[in-house]
């Protein structure tokens, strides 16, 4: 305290003037508009400066449960999307009868390769996630491969840069499919085999899965075609597809749920 008490006695001249500075300044910031706009002005601007460095810091660092909102958010509108596509045609008397056919799981990807034969991805949910085998995997751009091995809070996933992969899918256009496939070749594309020739078929069309199968909904999207070409036998065409996902560095995906897969597998098995 009594060092205190000795810098303002040793300053006294110094901070008698700027205290009376300052009273200057308040008393003409007060008594004439110019200069009371012209202060507000600088003092908005600086604050304001202030506060949006603050809040880009405080963005960057929240990014990670912003992701976490977005994918979920993303999660409830593809529910929504892929259920109103599926029953577009029906009439439904109740809004709290209606049955989900697909549902829709958020996970991140934390293995990925893609420079393999068989490239396999693991991603951070399990069975504890209620994620079984067989469950499709995809991301906002399309499809990404399919659950083939699950642990409590894990799963393994046959990326579709697999040479052992069989997914059915069509041209959206003309709903001819056939079977999608890798060469083992380039990451950036997938083929797709067993397209009836008779199909209209245009470099650009878009490829997306077909539905005939219980893993993924009709619709989802793959790519475009690159170039085709027929077979040995030209009766089908072979067809290159440039894929939607850059399958070397994707990381949120959406995994799906056909509530209806046991049934329609019982079914098919018992024929």
């Amino acid at each position: 305290m009594q060092q205190i008490i000795n810098f303002i006695i040793r300053n006294k001249n110094f901070l008698l003037f700027l205290l009376l500075f300052g009273l200057s300044l308040l008393f003409t910031i007060q008594t004439h508009s110019y200069h009371k706009s012209k202060f507000i002005n600088s003092a908005n601007f600086l604050t304001g400066g202030v506060y949006n460095s603050l809040n880009n810091i405080n963005s960057y660092f929240d990014l990670r449960s912003q992701n976490e909102l977005l994918s979920e958010e993303n999660k409830r509108l593809r529910v929504l999307l892929r259920n109103s596509e599926i029953h577009a045609d029906s009439v439904f008397t109740d809004s709290v009868m209606f049955k989900q056919l697909y549902r829709f799981y958020t996970a991140n990807i934390i293995k990925n390769s893609y420079s393999f034969s068989n490239n396999i991805l693991t991603i951070n949910k399990g069975r504890n996630d209620s994620v079984q085998q067989d469950f499709g995997v995809i991301s906002s751009k399309g499809i990404i491969g399919i659950v083939d091995k699950t642990s409590a809070n894990y799963a393994a996933v046959i990326s579709i840069l697999n040479t052992t992969s069989r997914i059915s899918a069509q041209l959206k256009k003309s709903n001819h499919f056939g079977t999608l496939t890798w060469d083992g070749k380039s990451p950036e594309y997938n083929q797709l085999i067993d397209i009836p020739k008779i199909a209209p078929v245009s470099k650009g069309d878009t490829i997306v899965t077909s539905g005939r199968s219980s893993i993924f909904p009709k619709g989802v999207p793959v790519g475009i075609v690159e170039d085709f070409k027929l077979d040995l036998a030209e009766n089908y065409y072979e067809i290159n597809v440039k894929l939607f996902n850059d399958m070397t560095s994707v990381e949120h995906v959406y995994i799906i749920e056909n509530a209806d897969k046991e049934e329609i597998e019982n079914l098919l098995s018992n024929n």
